[in-house]
């Protein structure tokens, strides 16, 4: 089983300005128990736009996904957003 869940390729708008370095990606995440293992993870893809399948694959186990997810948390509520869920 392989499911997307959500993606979001970046706008030009939405790089920072005076960033010369930055760079527009595409961004994935999908669901799979295609392994040996058939256990299930959380599959983010990160490509650069007009690079597709020359990205990064993360296979990320559950506790690995919430790592990343309080890390994203902890860094919007850095910033001063409100991290929400």
């Amino acid at each position: 089983m392989r499911r997307s869940i959500d993606d979001y390729p970046m706008q030009p708008g939405d790089l920072p300005v005076g960033d010369d370095d930055a760079k527009l990606i595409s961004w994935g995440v999908a669901v799979s128990d295609d392994y040996e293992d058939a256990v299930p993870r959380i599959v983010l893809t990160i490509d650069e736009i007009g690079h597709a399948g020359e990205g990064l694959i993360g296979h990320f186990t559950p506790d690995m996904a919430r790592k990343l997810r309080k890390a994203l948390h902890d860094g919007l509520r850095e910033i001063g957003q409100d991290p929400g869920q």
